[in-house]
């Protein structure tokens, strides 16, 4: 049966996707560079002089972005309105654009995409699937039309590896979308019986709640049957038909404390329906059919478009059992295809350890959102916090007996900014939102490139993007549309930024050909340099008092130490002895400047970092770093 119309796992014909070559997983994820983007918030493949894969100049409709653009959708109370209105609808963004920018993705640096969610999404009440960000699916059996068509995915692909790219995709277990209504008139419960009153809220108390029917495509309701369920496709209910039968969901209400384990492992996100996907502890775990049937839904997406990896959803709201069972069928199918080393990462939220626990215990390959990754790198690469916090996070400890300073290399993805910033609350901002956020921008990619973990740069990152805003639905913010249209970036509207020769974007593709090239860089372990002002008295950054100032750190691989530093003072340059290690360098040799980042925005005070430094007796061995503001230099 044709993938479009499979109704049923059962329906899935694996030996149509399984009998031809796939393509094989890389030796190591710790040398990729992960680029995360919303499908629709990325391109829509209508930018005029963007270029293509060949570097060729593609005619198009939406001009390019000028600096006098910024702002120019929000230039009256009525006009910022219909903006806002505009982020938390669809964009327009394709799969088919995503192709279109393999280029530019290419040359950036990067090698794996990761892909938000694009299955089928669920119709609201109102009978418009309005959830643009992928999340809320009601059929996993199909790419929802907004983004394309499973052809469309599987072209993607087959173009990503024919350039050099890897291809994650973002999938959800742990939820459907909102293809049920609640039964909310039960006068013991709710003794207004009124939806109108917000006394009447279906929220998590541990008793379940009856159900008032499917949700049909035009929003109206049907019997919550699986028979009724059938008679909904494609537009109504859930598919595959193994969602079908009632006790496949907790219907337990929505969550709201998000740290009691019963309420977050069996509540609902919002209007998102929770799945039941087993019982038991993690060693003698027994998979619902539901858990049985999207492991192996999931399996199919794998073989059917030779995907890479998987970003799996909300791990913390997974039972541990649940979690192992699915990477455990998931990584044996992907090795009987060819793909050994099939990337399983888990977005785990909650403390260091717990995540590690659950990252181990389950067999997931690396964790994403570990603790305050992404806060401490902002802060560190800003200069607004101790840089220790962030490198700590990386270092040897009792929690797991792995090797000294190399641990987390390949199993934590990090990153600064992303689609939620959960740990910002509710004012969501990227980095570049901050008054000295441009001037620094080059300092926290690079920090995040040249650093311990497999690094992760969010879509606009390298264009500057700076959505920020609060309130309900404050996410819209930070998720602006690369390429225009009605909710374009920099409170634009119809213009596209896929400006190759943006400063940050040059800076970062020379950064990510350092890392490429430099083994050390990518694999070395990893130190945290003391610093001096007057070559006497050394200590770690802030011990030294020198905030904002250099934040130096060493990668060292075998024989071969990269000294890399960042200014995090976006004023004026800094000038420090930074400290090396003594038994791979002798007193009166050089190290060589291997990369700096440009200077000419950042004024006349700005020194350019010298083609060669010596080592000199200083606190055992240092050499002397002079960086401009916000800039980064590496020697070695």
């Amino acid at each position: 049966m044709s993938p479009i119309t499979a109704r049923s796992v059962s329906d899935l014909d694996f030996g149509a996707v399984t009998g031809r070559p796939l393509t094989p997983s890389p030796s190591a994820w710790e040398d990729e560079v992960l680029y995360f983007l919303l499908v629709d918030r990325f391109s829509d493949g209508r930018e005029a002089g963007y270029l293509d894969l060949s570097g060729q100049v593609v005619p198009g409709a939406t001009p390019a972005f000028e600096p006098a653009d910024a702002g120019s959708a929000i230039t009256s109370e009525t006009h910022a309105a219909a903006w806002r209105a505009a982020g938390v609808g669809w964009a327009g963004g394709t799969v088919a654009g995503i192709k279109s920018k393999l280029g530019y993705l290419r040359r950036l640096g990067v090698t794996a995409l990761w892909i938000s969610p694009l299955l089928k999404q669920a119709h609201t009440p109102a009978g418009a699937a309005t959830s643009y960000h992928g999340y809320a699916i009601q059929d996993f059996l199909s790419v929802d039309p907004h983004f394309g068509s499973n052809d469309e995915l599987a072209d993607l692909v087959a173009a990503a590896h024919a350039a050099g790219l890897r291809v994650i995709l973002d999938v959800v277990l742990n939820h459907v979308g909102d293809v049920f209504a609640y039964d909310l008139s039960d006068p013991a419960r709710y003794p207004s019986a009124d939806p109108a009153d917000p006394a009447v809220d279906p929220r998590w108390d541990g008793h379940p709640y009856p159900v008032k029917g499917w949700r049909e495509g035009d929003g109206s309701l049907a019997a919550f049957t699986a028979e009724a369920a059938a008679a909904q496709w494609p537009d109504g209910a859930v598919f595959p038909a193994e969602l079908h039968p009632p006790q496949t969901f907790s219907r337990e209400g929505h969550i709201v404390n998000w740290d009691y384990p019963p309420e977050y492992l069996n509540g609902d996100f919002a209007g998102l329906k929770d799945v039941t996907h087993g019982a038991g502890a993690v060693d003698d775990y027994l998979p619902s059919p539901a858990l049985k049937a999207l492991t192996r839904a999931y399996c199919w997406w794998i073989a059917f478009a030779d995907l890479d990896g998987f970003r799996l959803d909300t791990v913390k709201h997974l039972d541990r059992g649940a979690t192992r069972f699915f990477t455990s069928v998931v990584h044996e199918f992907a090795q009987s295809i060819g793909k050994d080393r099939f990337f399983l990462v888990g977005e785990i939220t909650g403390s260091r350890g717990d995540a590690i626990a659950t990252m181990e215990l389950t067999g997931l390959d690396a964790a994403l959102g570990l603790a305050d990754v992404q806060q401490q790198l902002a802060g560190a690469a800003a200069g607004r916090s101790d840089p220790s916090g962030y490198f700590a996070l990386f270092r040897n400890s009792e929690l797991i007996g792995k090797d000294s300073q190399t641990w987390l290399r390949n199993t934590v993805v990090t990153s600064y900014d992303d689609h939620d910033q959960v740990w910002k609350g509710p004012n969501k901002a990227r980095f570049c939102a901050d008054p000295d956020g441009l001037t620094l921008a080059t300092a926290v990619l690079a920090l995040n490139a040249a650093s311990l973990g497999i690094p992760c740069i969010y879509y606009g990152s390298e264009q500057g993007l700076d959505g920020s805003g609060a309130g309900p639905y404050a996410d819209r913010y930070i998720r602006e549309a690369m390429f225009g249209g009605e909710f374009g970036p920099f409170r634009s509207r119809g213009r596209h930024v896929f400006d190759e020769g943006n400063q940050l974007y040059v800076r970062l593709a020379a950064v990510l050909r350092l890392r490429a090239a430099e083994p050390a860089m990518r694999r070395g372990r990893q130190y945290l340099r003391q610093i001096s002002a007057d070559g006497l008295r050394f200590a770690l950054p802030w011990e030294a008092g020198q905030v904002p100032g250099i934040l130096a750190w060493s990668r060292i691989l075998a024989d071969r130490e990269l000294l890399c530093a960042i200014n995090t003072d976006p004023a004026q340059p800094r000038e420090v002895w930074a400290t090396i290690d003594d038994q791979l360098h002798r007193t009166g040799e050089f190290l060589t400047l291997l990369h700096a980042s440009s200077t000419a925005d950042v004024g006349p005070a700005a020194q350019i970092p010298a083609a060669r430094i010596p080592v000199e007796d200083r606190n055992g061995r240092a050499a002397r770093l002079v960086i401009p503001p916000g800039a980064f230099a590496v020697y070695g």
